[in-house]
């Protein structure tokens, strides 16, 4: 039986102002606490799930790649049609270098019209996973490449050079967030880490086998970790040292739990 190694990450509810000071001192206690990754959602308008008065995601984990020195920091996850990829390709590398090595992308095809129609264009789902996998590739071309010509449907570039490149290699770890199937297939083909939620509509395991039968697919069903959403704690206005430890505890138990019903199950 193989080895399978249990990683916490820490995920920002959201990336409203107003929460600021509490991320970076959560972000702080979590890596002296040993957990393994930060993750913010990226999102310039929220309406009314939370307002409107919010950080840019890649600007602030670039503070907080400063402030720190081991956590992994990436977003949870980034709309890939709502910026240029060549740009979102420059920033993220440039803070994979600062970071020496510690980013992930979290890759979305985006699912909010407001900040879409504020900022960018607002297309239809179909265009939209469309617009993310071709981001997506020119995104690796330009962190794989010496220069880059692409003439895809959506997005285009001549000469583009792109250095220095990521730390790195071959780039830094895709993480996938969505639950449809199209985006769920696209992760077995490219992500390195897929994020599936217990509170969807459609069933985690089925989930799961979308993703892994495409992997297989592509040679990479083992390239492709999973993770999961704990439950959300309640809402404390104020930054709690021993809310997190008591909370960190309690999912300990819970993920030990789990996994020895699983253990059981499958000896059986």
């Amino acid at each position: 039986m193989g080895w399978t190694f249990l990683r916490f990450i820490l995920a920002s509810w959201g990336n409203w102002y107003p929460q600021w000071e509490r991320i970076v001192t959560s972000v702080a206690e979590a890596e002296d606490l040993g957990f393994w990754g930060f993750v913010m959602p990226d999102h310039y308008m929220w309406g009314r799930m939370g307002g409107d008065a919010t950080l840019e995601t890649w600007t602030a984990l670039a503070f907080l790649a400063a402030r720190t020195k081991k956590i992994k920091l990436g977003t949870l996850v980034t709309p890939i049609p709502f910026r240029p990829p060549g740009i979102l390709a420059k920033t993220i590398s440039t803070l994979d270098i600062i970071s020496n090595g510690r980013t992930r992308l979290g890759v979305g095809a985006g699912w909010s019209p407001t900040e879409f129609e504020g900022y960018s264009v607002w297309d239809p789902p179909k265009i939209r996973v469309e617009k993310t996998e071709e981001g997506l590739q020119l995104i690796l071309k330009l962190w794989h490449e010496p220069k880059v010509d692409f003439n895809g449907k959506y997005y285009h570039a001549k000469g583009a050079v792109l250095e220095p490149k990521t730390v790195q290699k071959p780039h830094p770890p895709l993480l996938f967030g969505g639950t449809g199937t199209r985006m769920l297939r696209m992760a077995g083909k490219y992500g390195d880490i897929c994020m599936i939620s217990p509170f969807g509509e459609r069933d985690p395991e089925e989930a799961k086998k979308i993703v892994l039968d495409e992997a297989r697919r592509h040679n990479r069903a083992t390239k492709v970790s999973f993770a999961g959403i704990a439950p959300l704690p309640q809402q404390n206005p104020k930054y709690d040292r021993e809310c997190m430890r008591t909370l960190l505890r309690k999912l300990s138990d819970l993920v030990v739990s789990i996994l020895s019903r699983r253990f059981l199950r499958e000896a059986i």
